[in-house]
């Protein structure tokens, strides 16, 4: 595999969090999401923990921050659903996990995405490439650069 940046990507769901901190050098010219990417931000506003759980960030604050992450991803991609031919693969991903020796179950939304990745012959640009150690045979992996954030702009 080639050490120059490809020109498209599909983007884990930490870079679509991240994104306007990331050195835009770091990512693709044409980016793409998973399906799987979709739910998971759609999911994030309903696990914001509430102010009597926790005092890392305001829960009002942080759903409304979480929102407004979904609600760009959605106005700025068309998602890459998650379909029969992602689902095959899926059984080679997890065959992968299991032969580096961790567990697929606790990966699974990133092994969905990693195999969405896979059947559009699209690398994965992560912050967290550990989360896909094992796959180095099926997908390339691209880490990028974990930004500094303001932590009043990023909580939880």
């Amino acid at each position: 595999m080639t050490d120059e940046r490809p020109r498209q990507g599909m983007l884990d769901t930490n870079i679509v969090i991240l994104r306007r901190w990331i050195n835009q050098d770091e990512l693709p010219d044409e980016m793409a999401i998973s399906a799987i990417t979709l739910a998971e931000l759609s999911a994030g506003p309903h696990e914001v923990r509430g102010n009597d759980e926790q005092h890392a960030y305001d829960e009002r604050a942080e759903r409304a921050r979480r929102l407004e992450t979904l609600q760009r991803a959605e106005s700025e991609f068309d998602p890459v659903p998650f379909d029969a031919e992602a689902a095959r693969i899926y059984g080679r991903v997890a065959a992968a996990v299991i032969a580096a020796g961790r567990k697929p179950r606790r990966r699974l939304a990133d092994l969905m995405i990693a195999a969405t990745a896979i059947a559009e012959r699209l690398p994965l640009y992560t912050t967290n490439p550990a989360d896909f150690a094992g796959l180095d045979r099926l997908l390339r992996v691209i880490a990028v650069s974990r930004p500094v954030v303001p932590s009043d702009e990023l909580a939880g």
